[in-house]
């Protein structure tokens, strides 16, 4: 997996997430096609907006994913979906995504796709150890300096303690 930091997003093959105010773009090769071979859908009426087509259509979509026995990912990677999904994931090791936003079932099939792809993008996203790191000595200088000049400040408004 490559990750890039970018400011600005122009390809719209990748995926956008903002952490600390910049973009990380996960360039995984996970397509569409590869994903459409391993996931099935159950469809059932949904509710909300639609009129009287509510009724009728079954514009509800229900993904549903068998992480183990995907051919995509290798036994590590496997794992690690198990891992940092534990509430999307039922007891038969199932993802399910569950999308009813949209009027028409096709594009709730694609929405709940791009779901998917993006709960699978950062599953997989390690993030960036930090590196703990020492003050350098000249930072370290300027904050004695400055802490002596405002003791001296202090200790020059303090009275004498003498009356005339």
């Amino acid at each position: 997996m490559k990750i890039c930091r970018v400011n600005q997003i122009n390809s719209s093959s990748f995926v956008k997430n903002q952490v600390a105010g910049q973009f990380i773009i996960l360039a995984m090769e996970i397509s569409k096609t590869d994903l459409l071979k391993e996931v099935k859908f159950r469809t059932s009426r949904s509710g909300g907006k639609g009129g009287q087509n509510v009724n009728k259509a079954s514009s509800k979509v229900e993904l549903i994913w068998d992480v183990a026995a995907s051919n995509l990912f290798d036994t590590e990677q496997k794992q690690q979906i198990l891992r940092k999904l534990p509430n999307r994931i039922n007891a038969f090791g199932l993802l399910q995504v569950i999308t009813e936003e949209e009027r028409s079932q096709y594009l709730n099939k694609e929405r709940s796709l791009e779901k998917l792809i993006i709960l699978i993008q950062n599953a997989l996203h390690n993030p960036k150890i930090r590196k703990a790191s020492k003050p350098k000595r000249s930072s370290i200088e300027k904050r004695l300096k400055s802490k002596q000049l405002q003791s001296l400040k202090k200790i020059n408004r303090r009275s004498s303690g003498q009356f005339d």
